[in-house]
Parts: structure tokens; sequence; C-alpha cells
């Protein structure tokens, strides 16, 4: 990095936020880790080399001036309520782990406070930062633009059905998983737009009353024709195809990216430049050079999250 945040805080100490120490050290960039209990505060360490402050987030803005800028990556049932914290203490620049919030009041909550405190707040989807990913954006503008776009988000319910979380995660899954692959697919086509799509969903789950499977297409803001589909009692993955005059690409796995070009049915790999990939949790170093940088182009502001909350609703079947 050319410049050194003056303050920063990783929230959190659980693997997620071990994830981002790696790239933090890795950029040599000066953090404080702010963990809630002792145990995984050893934890930690013990995986890092990098001392806790444990005793919550309330705890250490009690004792300690707020930070100019944090990371927040804790549960997504606590990830609303750090933010506010911190930007009621005065810190004025978050990247908050996804979905930002586990219900749309929580995260109109926050979006109001960050708008009366001056506060800039971003949401972090890693896999916009993908090498696959960087690479297809540069792709689809040599050929012309995106024609249309296909995607599934499938869930594997025989292994999520025993998954302990707190209340109301996996009740809200879609927009505490699923939205990784929501949130890439609309980044390229823009979010659908007012009056020209259509969402289905039905079924049910334990887990999940609101939707079992999910069904939608229409047209984005962007004019771009697309089409979604998931089933989570049955099999199936994630995956976002990409449509142009020329070729079809696909992210399936979403850390790969393959080509089926015109006049063919055969899929071909695409070499990628992913050394921090393998390296880093998958585009979490390229996500935190862009927060740090300021360079934020590529990242989910809150009002965006804000908007695209409300798709989610829709497509998942939520009761607003």
């Amino acid at each position: 990095m050319t410049s050194m945040p003056p303050s920063l805080w990783l929230i959190g100490a659980g693997p997620m936020a071990q994830d981002y120490a790696n790239v933090l050290q890795a950029m040599s960039v000066p953090f404080r880790v702010i963990g809630r209990s002792s145990s995984s505060a050893v934890a930690f360490q013990q995986a890092t080399g990098i001392s806790v402050k444990a005793g919550g987030l309330e705890t250490a803005l009690t004792a300690m001036p707020a930070p100019d800028q944090a990371v927040v990556a804790v549960g997504v049932e606590q990830l609303a309520t750090a933010a506010q914290q911190l930007i009621s203490a005065g810190c004025r620049r978050i990247l908050l782990e996804k979905p930002g919030a586990l219900t749309l009041s929580e995260l109109q909550g926050l979006y109001n406070t960050s708008e009366a405190k001056g506060a800039q707040v971003w949401i972090a989807y890693n896999r916009r930062f993908y090498a696959s990913v960087r690479k297809l954006r540069d792709l689809v503008l040599t050929d012309g633009g995106i024609t249309s776009a296909v995607f599934e988000f499938t869930e594997w319910s025989h292994l999520l059905r025993d998954l302990q979380t707190a209340p109301g995660v996996k009740e809200h899954w879609l927009l505490a998983n699923s939205t990784h692959v929501i949130d890439l697919a609309f980044d390229f086509i823009g979010l659908p737009a007012a009056g020209q799509w259509h969402a289905w969903y039905s079924g049910s789950l334990k887990w999940h009353p609101a939707s079992a499977r999910f069904h939608g297409s229409g047209f984005s803001d962007r004019g771009i024709p697309f089409a979604y589909h998931a089933d989570w009692e049955a099999p199936g993955r994630w995956g976002v195809e990409l449509l142009t005059r020329h070729n079809r690409y696909l992210l399936s796995p979403m850390e790969s990216l393959q080509v089926i070009p015109l006049a063919s049915v055969q899929a071909q790999p695409i070499e990628l430049d992913d050394d921090l990939d393998q390296k880093f949790k998958p585009g979490l170093f390229r996500q935190c050079e862009a927060f740090l940088s300021k360079q934020t182009d590529q990242l989910c502001s809150i009002n965006k999250q804000l908007e695209a909350f409300l798709i989610y609703y829709s497509i998942a079947g939520y009761s607003l």
C-alpha cells in the first residue's frame, strides 16, 4: 500500500476475521483486533500470532477513541449492531461483511445512521474481486457488452438443516449466504427494473419456512434480460453465466472461468492470474486493497444494498 490508514480496527475474532488479518498483515497495514470472548481471542492469536482485545466492541469503544475506519467481520446477526456502535462512536469508514444486516429494517436503520453521521459503509462481497470475475469484466467489455445472463444459487439443504447458527440466520439464508451469487450477477447486469421482472417462489423448509424453490426472469435496469433458478431440495450449485454476441462465459465454480465461443458447445478454461486468490481467501486481498485505497467503485455501497434488499425479499418471499 502507498499510504497507511491512521487508525484501523478489525472487529471479530472468528475464521473470517482471521482471513482478513492474514491479508492486512501481508499488506503491512497496522490494525487492532477487537473480539468478544476470551476463547475466540485465544484461537485467533494461535492462528495468526496477533493479540486480541477481548470483551467486545462496546467495551473497547469505552476504553479507546473510535478508529477512523474498521473492517467488521462478526456473525451475521451482529453486523448491523456493530456498525451502528462504530458510527455512533465516531468511525466514518466501514467495510462491513455481507449482507450487512439480517433484516431490511436493520439495514434501513444502519443506513439512516450512516447518513445522519456522514459515515461511509460498504458491504463486503468478496466474489466481486475474484480473479475470475476481474478477468470476466474485461472480456465482456471486449466483446461489446453483456446481452443476457443466467444464474443459479442452489443451497445444499441436507447440510444446512443441522447447521448451528444464531436465531434468525438460517430463516434468512438467502440474505445471509445466497446473495453472494445474486449480488455478483446483478453487479454485472444491474438490478431488476421496476415492473419489468417477475419472481416466483414455492415450497418450504423447516429451517427456511419462506421458500424452497426460486425462479425469476425479466430485464435489468440496464435493459439486459436475465433468468435465475434455485431448488434447495434438489441437487445443484452456484453459478453465473454471462452471454455476449461472441461468447458464453461460465463462473461455476465461481473461482474459475470458462468460455463457450460462438458456433461451439465445448467449454474451454480461461487462464487466470490468481496468485492472490490462491494465497488468501479468494477476492479478499483485492477487496481490502479497494477499501483502504479508497478505490471503491467495485464495492457495494450501503445505499445500493438497501435497494438490493427489496429485490432479495421479493426473490425469497420474505415478509416486509
